[in-house]
């Protein structure tokens, strides 16, 4: 990327996912929405195509690309299908991403290759019932014994944790306890403290812990009955007495939920991405649309109602596209990146909901018809307002970094 255009690879990279999307996945996009099945035959052409290895080196199975090369293929995928682009992204961002930055070289030999190839997917095992935003509230726990971690826990709303190719989970677990000392005062040998400083606070030591699917306790329970993205896929997990190697530690024991915050960080660009993809979808549609549709005696995007409508559109989706392109610009520039990640995150979160339904809008009552694409965006993008950190919590992180 030079400044903010692209240069001749990026552009053939998202001019040839494009293609994918327009004449692979669209054609079968209504038929898997609505039958809330999993895509495996869009997956298979795109595993083939080389997506779910972009951002890997080539010694891993990758295609030496970068984060930037991914998130333009889910801008362009999720202009089409938002369940297939975030298939994609939980399937690269989410799930193999943790093996590559905080795998040990064994655990990278033996998990990106197939991960990369997009022959098996993983999933990414954070959220829970009472640990959601508050991600520090984990109560899934793992203890060691024998030489191997036994978990014990639940999770919610993992992507990609119950295909038939889905062959291994990330969970974050309790390991044990941390004390922190906030004042001055020492214990002494009873524990206490001297009375000199301010009361001792417990921190939970979490630690990531790598799970195959097939492990014995592992149970991804039946899917939701989700509002959208009804291609992708989503379960709940219980982990009961699931036993796994010690070697199967991802990273620093008790670094887990600091260096899932940083996947995070990074799977904020790429969910921006996702949503600047569906903000533009909406705008193409509208466009369109209001060329061919005609009332009054004339082509309704010769009104200003419309076609203001439709500039606001298009403003967020540029506005968004912005915003993504400069977050990755950074992270890839080894700069400081979280505050520009959650800008997009949310900019472009907010533009696909609202041109989802400035689109709605435009197709009159079309657009609440399931059959068209607009409706499936409509019922698609509000989850981009939530997932992977909530608006709120980008608005968080921003106020954070102005000192409030």
């Amino acid at each position: 990327m030079t400044g903010f255009e692209l240069t001749e690879e990026y552009q053939d990279l998202s001019d040839t996912v494009r293609d994918l999307a327009d004449n692979v996945v669209a054609p079968v996009s209504a038929k898997h929405d609505e039958e809330h099945s999993f895509p495996y035959e869009v997956v298979k052409q795109m595993a083939e195509m080389g997506l779910f290895g972009l951002p890997f080196p080539e010694e891993y199975g990758g295609m030496g690309g970068d984060y930037f090369a991914l998130a333009l293929a889910l801008e362009q995928l999720g202009r089409v299908d938002q369940s297939v682009a975030i298939t994609l992204e939980a399937g690269v961002s989410l799930g193999a991403m943790p093996v590559y930055r905080f795998g040990t070289e064994a655990q990278k030999q033996e998990w990106l290759p197939m991960l990369a190839s997009g022959q098996a997917l993983a999933g990414f095992g954070l959220t829970e019932p009472e640990a959601g935003s508050d991600a520090g509230g984990t109560k899934t726990h793992a203890r060691l014994e024998d030489g191997h971690w036994v978990i014990n826990g639940n999770k919610e709303f993992i992507t990609n944790s119950g295909t038939d190719i889905t062959r291994l989970v990330t969970v974050t677990a309790v390991t044990g306890q941390k004390e922190r000392q906030d004042g001055t005062g020492q214990k002494d040998g009873t524990g206490q403290k001297d009375g000199a400083g301010q009361k001792e606070t417990v921190q939970k030591e979490i630690s990531t812990i790598l799970v195959p699917a097939d492990t014995p306790g592992f149970k991804a329970e039946k899917p939701y009955n989700k509002v959208g993205w009804n291609a992708s896929d989503t379960h709940p997990l219980t982990l009961k007495d699931v036993r796994v190697p010690e070697a199967n530690l991802l990273g620093e024991r008790g670094r887990g939920y600091a260096n899932f915050l940083s996947i995070l960080d990074e799977g904020r660009i790429a969910i921006a991405a996702l949503a600047t993809g569906a903000a533009q979808g909406c705008v193409d549609l509208s466009v369109k649309y209001a060329r061919e549709r005609r009332a009054f005696g004339q082509e309704i995007g010769k009104y200003q109602a419309v076609s203001f409508k439709i500039a606001r559109m298009e403003a967020r989706a540029h506005t968004a596209r912005l915003a993504y392109y400069d977050a990755a610009a950074r992270m890839l520039a080894g700069k400081p990146f979280k505050t520009q990640a959650a800008i997009a995150k949310m900019v472009a979160g907010e533009a696909a909901m609202d041109n989802a339904r400035d689109a709605t809008q435009v197709f009159g009552g079309y657009g609440f018809i399931n059959e068209f694409t607009v409706a499936r965006h409509y019922r698609d993008s509000k989850i981009l307002e939530v997932g992977e950190g909530t608006t709120e919590v980008q608005l968080m992180l921003i106020a954070r970094e102005l000192g409030l």
